[in-house]
């Protein structure tokens, strides 16, 4: 039997908790709701959740701020809802750790479709993954690239032995990107491969393999940009 999924959706209007609630409930996710940045936080802390939804203005500590600090101590992706659509508010938002954006007002069968498209790509690429692994390997990791090691079981990246702190979907680019190693992928064919539906930004995934740089600190210079085309992986030596 799989294991129901709980969301977390955090919102200091109750009728958009509500209306969220009700949708994904349908769609068989366990809900916790939130109506403060501060009571989201509890609720992270003491509940195994496994998605969050999260609007940015709210009174006292807004979305940013409960984005940053999840950041800092979990794995857990978080999309971000906003009633401003300025691209300046979604960078900052991915910057700091975000999954994904979309603003108000907003579609809740998109919405739906993005959360369990995050789940069944999660799914298809544990199945990729395990393809790769020996089965004589007590653990389901792989050494992608000399000093780079990605574990899937626990969502860890090391470089160099030293952890580094991906969100999930910079985990799961990186990871998409060293199955297809030296294939130049475009950004249409991550988008579709890591978020898993029609709708979004592709831009997003720019922000992130921006992010995924930026935290491999130039140690690995593992991805490459193909102008007007797309990204490569490359291999070491390569």
């Amino acid at each position: 039997m799989i294991p129901i999924k709980t969301v977390l959706v955090v919102d200091d209007d109750r009728d958009i908790v509500r209306l969220l609630s009700d949708a994904l409930k349908y769609e068989q996710f366990a809900v916790i709701p939130a109506y403060s940045g501060e009571e989201a936080l509890h609720q992270i802390n003491e509940n195994k959740i496994d998605f969050i939804i999260l609007d940015i203005m709210m009174p006292g500590l807004d979305g940013l701020e409960v984005c940053r600090t999840v950041r800092q101590q979990y794995n857990i992706p978080i999309l971000i809802l906003s009633a401003r659509d300025r691209d300046v508010d979604k960078v900052i938002g991915l910057e700091i750790g975000a999954d994904d954006y979309m603003t108000k007002p907003f579609s809740i069968q998109e919405l739906t479709s993005r959360v369990k498209a995050h789940f069944r790509k999660l799914e298809r690429l544990q199945k990729e993954w395990s393809t790769m692994q020996d089965e004589s390997q007590p653990q389901a990791q792989c050494i992608v690239d000399g000093p780079l090691v990605l574990n899937e079981a626990t969502f860890e990246t090391f470089l160099h032995g030293k952890k580094i702190e991906l969100s999930t979907k910079e985990f799961q680019i990186l990871l998409y990107l060293s199955l297809h190693p030296n294939q130049v992928l475009s950004r249409e064919q991550i988008y579709e491969n890591v978020w898993g539906d029609e709708y979004g930004e592709i831009n997003t995934v720019t922000v992130h393999i921006k992010n995924i740089r930026k935290k491999l600190d130039k140690e690995l210079d593992c991805i490459k940009t193909v102008w007007g085309i797309g990204y490569k992986f490359v291999m070491a030596g390569n």
